[in-house]
């Protein structure tokens, strides 16, 4: 009987000890822009974060409105001196500022949005939002009276760009007159200018306005005018709902979850990862009430198509606004391409500087 106990008591210790509940508990940050009461990227990012931070094993904190560039080094810094497992930095300019943190915290799992530098404990990831893009701009196309359409756009680097072309190529899918206006901003987030820029578009006759930025400003200059609009990140319809027609959305739960199980389990490894649509990452908006059901119907078939990889957005021909060939017929934009894309389609009113 006495055995019995003991093997039953060393069974149950050895089964404590091996239990995941038993594993140490993983901190995990994140890193924003700007603002989580954004509506916008850095809005869209927390709620994956919530997602993670319900997880068993996970607690999660993150800083708000931190600067790109010696700010951001500070508080990534401070995070891993802090000992996070996983520390997710969500913009672009937090790039090389996080690749000199992980070369000095080699036991910390690094992950950076939007960028394409890798280090053996430092991965990326970002994802295929120019499929959205394109959608919500087939549905500009189709609404636009002018044939004019607005962007305010943030700054002019590969991502935007691709952004700026894929909304161009989807508006011109069903408007061939169709004309894509931007304006750069150089701000991530700074309602005030976003919402002038929107205005100088709308001044010059255009009656759809779309965003890469992270506030509703640009939408609720649009709706002032009685004209329609195209968000960005997350349903901002609530701010200009007589304007807003859809807008292509983040889902980053999924991915956020897949990162931090891949931790725990032992299983990360450095890469860099870029999933869209078939994943759920990036997704559309609800259509706006204005939408006629014959818009919702081409742009849910079109996406379907998306979704199942039958078809893909950059596929020749494609002509640059010199009209230089850039992709040939029947050949389609390699990723390389894609992320490196630094120039504007024929249609693409505006420079990418």
């Amino acid at each position: 009987m006495k055995k019995t106990v003991i093997v039953l008591l060393f069974a149950f210790v050895l089964a404590v000890a091996v239990s995941p509940a038993a594993a140490k508990d993983l901190k995990v940050g994140f890193i924003y822009v700007s603002p989580i009461g954004d509506a916008g990227w850095s809005f869209a990012h927390d709620k994956g974060r919530q997602v993670v931070d319900a997880m068993p094993g996970v607690t999660t904190s993150y800083v708000e409105a931190v600067s790109e560039g010696p700010d951001s080094e500070r508080v990534i810094l401070n995070m891993a001196r802090k000992g996070y497992d996983v520390i997710f930095a969500t913009s672009y300019g937090y790039m090389d500022p996080m690749l000199k943190v992980a070369r000095q915290f080699p036991n910390t799992t690094f992950m950076h949005c939007s960028g394409f530098k890798l280090n053996a404990n430092m991965g990326n990831y970002f994802g295929r939002m120019y499929q959205a893009r394109y959608l919500s701009g087939m549905v500009a196309g189709a609404m636009t009276k002018s044939d004019i359409l607005g962007y305010v756009a943030a700054f002019p680097i590969p991502e935007v760009i691709r952004g700026i072309n894929a909304f161009a190529l989807g508006a011109q899918a069903v408007n061939p007159q169709a004309r894509v206006r931007v304006v750069w901003t150089k701000t991530w987030y700074d309602p005030a200018t976003e919402k002038e820029a929107a205005k100088s578009l709308l001044d010059v006759g255009a009656d759809v306005i779309a965003q890469h930025q992270d506030s509703p400003s640009p939408q609720e200059a649009a709706q002032e005018r009685g004209v329609y609009s195209v968000g960005y990140n997350s349903d901002m319809s609530s701010f200009a709902p007589k304007a807003h027609l859809t807008a292509p959305v983040w889902n980053w739960g999924p991915l956020y979850t897949e990162t931090v199980e891949a931790v725990q389990n032992g299983t990360w490894t450095s890469q860099a990862l870029w999933p869209g649509m078939e994943k759920g990452i990036v997704d559309l908006a609800p259509f706006g009430p204005m939408v006629p059901q014959a818009v919702k119907d081409m742009v849910t078939k079109k996406k379907s198509l998306l979704v199942t990889g039958t078809e893909t957005v950059f596929v020749g021909p494609l002509r640059d606004q010199a009209g230089s060939l850039r992709v040939p017929a029947g050949a389609a934009a390699s990723d390389n391409e894609l992320l490196g894309m630094t120039w504007f389609v024929q249609g693409v009113i505006g420079t990418t500087q």
